[in-house]
């Protein structure tokens, strides 16, 4: 009996055999000519500072957070949670487990319902990679398919990857990393272990546990993380029991918001990651800085900082406005790249130039009286005039008529090439550049000027300014010798500093308003850092009584007082530079103008000192000199055209008063009197 029924076994088995191993070939061409859904998602542009930490970044799709995240950069906590609680055999499956289908099946038949799931970490990618349904077995064999095609054709580490990216978190939040800043306010590094167990639970069922409308929900799902947690001894059991009493967050968090137009810029140039050279903090601090300055301000007014390290020509820090949503003052227009008049911030470069040239030095007399080229005569700002006065007082005082007298003697074109020299693209409002460009009649931006300040601070040598870490390096330019750059920030560190902002001799700093009271400049630099402020409205219009020296120079001090880490003392002065009063300068250099050929010019009386009535006018003699004759009084021209070298000076009393007379020449007189 026994030997008949043997070959029936036998027969029995290799039939079994033959229809297991059919049943794999089967098996394996079913899961080898899957088509799988797309593997490489979208992810949020990203613009990261120097770093690496999140300045801004931008959704995808209709508004959808998915960042760009590593394994690496996730706590490994996350990890530890995530494989206990979601599939504790992720790592020896090959898509379906197995025994937790057996298991499932199991219970579901025992209990008439479903007890327990059976889907893999991979299984969940694969729902999240095409969005296939669970409610169905089509969904399901679908998702049993497309997991096994991916473990054949990724790693481990590479689905774990995909469910980094892609699990759901509550509204348009997708991936561990997007909802760790939207949820948690941190990127996902550093978590603890209440942190790490909400987001492994809320993936499970992301808008009913969504811990801005549900609390209570998400912290119950993410409390029974915990306790699993201490039982599987992932954490200790006793911190599962007292970490279970940390409230959830109660709030999403804004997504990061630094340097808006900087990082528009550089998404401009395409998706992905860009790592700029900004620093968050120190542009958080002026972001800060510059809304705090605007407050309480016309509404209309916009204001840009511009901060930059002075060696390296690396942007620090860039606002753009105060409030990038505002659309009263348009603060989607980033005023760090509009083309402005500068004004009177132009003046160092000429001085700089000038004192290059030999044609002055710091000392070197100019006059400050009136003058006239062709149909253009200049006036000062505050319409007096100051007879003869050292180079390095009037570029303190800012005035403009030894500017421009200095300018006529360099030429306009020579501060043209010197601008475009260092790196700038200045905008002529026509034709030829005359002599009003140094007194900002060009447009420039405040990006440009800051790197035109960063050249005199670096002894003369331009660089471009950049802001991004990969920037190619830039050629660097010489625009004045290191000595006439010094001299230049020496006589500018001189002027005194805004009330509050210390003594004189810290910052070397120049400020300016335009034509019309349209913009209000401050630039300056330290030891270390060069910044620039720039006020005024988005659409050029004016803005009465704005002056730099009042609106923009307590921004600029208060930008480098924040950057400032420790002393930024400015350089000495190098070997070769002359330093000496003008009676010690050579002969040609201790007056600009006409020299003492032309026949000298003396006011013989009054003298000088002398004490008169005040009876309304001064008797004045002079001898020498070209005529006509300017008389200035107290430093206001109160006759012009005079011929003959006597005359009455109308003067008002008493007091003291001081009487300047200017010849034809350029040559000046000058006595102090005392009226009675």
């Amino acid at each position: 009996m026994a030997d008949r029924r043997l070959p029936r076994v036998l027969l029995g088995l290799v039939v079994v055999l033959w229809a297991g191993a059919f049943a794999r070939d089967v098996g394996d061409r079913w899961v080898a000519e899957t088509e799988l859904p797309v593997l490489v998602q979208a992810v949020s542009p990203e613009v990261r500072d120097r770093e690496g930490r999140l300045l801004r970044a931008y959704p995808v799709g209709e508004g959808t957070w998915r960042m760009a995240v590593s394994r690496d950069a996730v706590d490994p906590l996350f990890f530890d949670m995530l494989i206990a609680w979601e599939d504790g055999r992720f790592f020896d499956h090959h898509g379906v487990n197995t025994r937790a289908v057996a298991r499932a099946g199991w219970q579901a038949l025992r209990h008439g319902g479903v007890v327990s799931g059976a889907s893999t970490l991979t299984m969940q990618v694969a729902r999240l990679l095409e969005d296939s349904g669970t409610g169905s077995w089509s969904g399901k064999l679908r998702q049993v398919r497309v997991a096994l095609a991916l473990e054949r054709r990724l790693s481990k580490g590479e689905i774990l990857d995909l469910y980094l990216s892609l699990a759901p978190y509550g509204g348009n939040v997708e991936g561990v990393r997007a909802a760790s800043l939207a949820w948690l306010g941190k990127e996902p590094a550093r978590l603890t272990a209440p942190e790490a167990a909400l987001l492994v639970a809320l993936p499970q069922s992301p808008e009913a546990r969504r811990p801005d409308r549900q609390p209570e929900v998400a912290k119950a799902a993410r409390d029974r993380v915990l306790a699993r947690m201490g039982d599987l001894g992932v954490i200790a059991p006793e911190a599962a029991r007292v970490l279970a009493g940390d409230p959830v967050p109660p709030a999403r968090h804004e997504m990061p918001f630094l340097a808006p137009h900087m990082a528009d810029r550089a998404v401009a140039a395409g998706p992905g990651v860009h790592r700029l050279t900004l620093d968050a903090d120190l542009q958080r601090a002026m972001e800060d800085l510059v809304r705090h300055h605007m407050a309480g301000r016309d509404p209309r007014l916009s204001m840009a900082l511009v901060l930059a390290d002075v060696e390296s020509g690396e942007v620090l820090a860039s606002v753009g406005a105060p409030d990038y949503t505002d659309t009263v003052s348009r603060g989607f227009v980033d005023m760090t790249q509009a083309k402005r008049s500068p004004g009177s911030t132009l003046k160092p470069l000429v001085y700089g130039l000038a004192f290059d040239r030999g044609l002055a030095h710091p000392e070197t007399l100019i006059l400050d009286a009136p003058v006239r080229f062709g149909r253009y005569a200049p006036q000062n700002f505050d319409g007096t005039f100051r007879g003869e006065v050292s180079a390095a007082r009037a570029l303190q005082l800012s005035l403009n008529i030894p500017v421009v007298r200095l300018t006529e003697a360099l030429g306009p074109a020579q501060l043209m090439a010197a601008l475009e020299r260092a790196g700038l693209a200045p905008e002529l409002a026509g034709g030829r550049p005359g002599l009003a460009l140094a007194l900002g009649g060009v447009g420039l931006t405040l990006e440009e000027m800051v790197q035109f300040y960063a050249a005199q601070a670096r002894g003369g040598v331009a660089l471009p300014l950049h802001w991004r870490v990969d920037a190619p390096e830039g050629q660097s330019a010489r625009i004045m010798s290191r000595a006439s750059a010094w001299q230049v920030g020496h006589v500018l560190a001189q002027i005194p500093p805004p009330p509050s902002a210390g003594a004189p001799g810290r910052v070397a700093w120049k400020t300016g308003t335009s034509y019309g009271h349209r913009d209000a400049w401050a630039l300056g630099w330290d030891g270390r850092h060069v910044a620039g402020v720039w006020i005024g409205r988005a659409d050029g219009t004016p803005v009465p009584g704005a002056f730099g020296g009042d609106l923009a120079a307590p921004a600029l001090f208060r930008a480098l007082e924040r950057a400032r880490t420790g002393p930024a003392p400015l350089p000495a002065p190098p070997p070769e530079t002359l330093m000496v009063d003008n009676a010690h300068l050579p002969r040609a250099l201790q007056r600009f103008g006409p020299q003492a050929d032309d026949p000298g010019l003396d006011l013989t009386f009054p003298p000088e000192g002398a004490r008169l009535e005040a009876s309304g006018a001064v008797p004045v003699k002079l001898r020498g000199g070209t005529p006509p004759y300017t008389l200035l009084v107290d430093g206001a021209v109160a006759e012009t055209g005079r011929h003959v070298p006597e005359f009455l000076a109308p003067v008002a009393g008493p007091g003291f008063t001081t009487l300047s007379v200017i010849d034809a020449a350029g040559q000046s007189g000058r006595v102090r009197i005392e009226l009675r």
